[in-house]
């Protein structure tokens, strides 16, 4: 199946790019193309129809995500790999947001690549173990705890988290000063959060890229 499996591999940098495609040519892999920017990337996704499409995060012109998203629109059935040096939680909420069948990190063996691709073409999501530590232990217990904020509470957090202050959040809302004091308050408990507006605007911050989905 490697020699015939059509793979696109995205990558702004060159050393990388040649090298990850080299050894994936040594273990089989016959029919591979390659794209150095996410438009170039986006172009092939629709014109050749890989199988599979192993993108970098962060590319010129669309990055992988934005690749992702566009090729979806359009109706691919390509299969998607992000291949990244990031581990933040921030690039693990986005793999997560659009469904990605496989999320890899750039330090990781091409055994573990070959593996991924295997699974992903089976059908199957495979991801590195960084990836579910991120997900068990930075997002998961955020995401319970915003389970317990009412809807309103929950719009009080997307506005902090949009960096607006308790009087722009009362204009916005058309409510009270008061109001919205009261809701601050209690979300802070909920959360567990140390006494104090400061506490939930940093936390709101912190955890922006999950709070704006909810």
């Amino acid at each position: 199946m490697k020699y015939s499996l059509k793979l696109l591999i995205a990558d702004d940098h060159p050393i990388l790019l040649k090298g990850l495609t080299d050894s994936l040519a040594g273990i089989g892999y016959e029919n591979i193309i390659t794209a150095i920017n996410g438009a170039q990337a986006l172009d092939l996704i629709i014109e050749q129809e890989p199988v599979i499409a192993i993108l970098d995060i962060e590319m010129p012109m669309l990055d992988g995500f934005e690749v992702i998203a566009k090729a979806k629109e359009l109706g691919t059935n390509t299969k998607f790999i992000i291949l990244t040096s990031y581990k933040e939680k921030a690039f693990v909420l986005q793999a997560q947001k659009f469904n990605i069948h496989g999320y890899l990190l750039k330090d990781e063996g091409i055994e573990v690549v070959d593996n991924c691709i295997t699974e992903v073409e089976k059908g199957n999501q495979c991801f590195s173990p960084v990836f579910n530590e991120v997900v068990d232990i930075e997002i998961v217990p955020q995401l319970e705890k915003i389970k317990f904020l009412s809807p309103s509470e929950r719009t009080i957090v997307r506005f902090i988290a949009q960096e607006k202050n308790t009087k722009e959040i009362a204009d916005i809302l058309s409510i009270s000063h008061r109001t919205v004091q009261k809701h601050r308050t209690n979300i802070i408990q909920k959360l567990n959060l140390a006494p104090g507006v400061d506490s939930l605007t940093v936390w709101a911050l912190d955890n922006k890229e999950f709070i704006t989905a909810i």
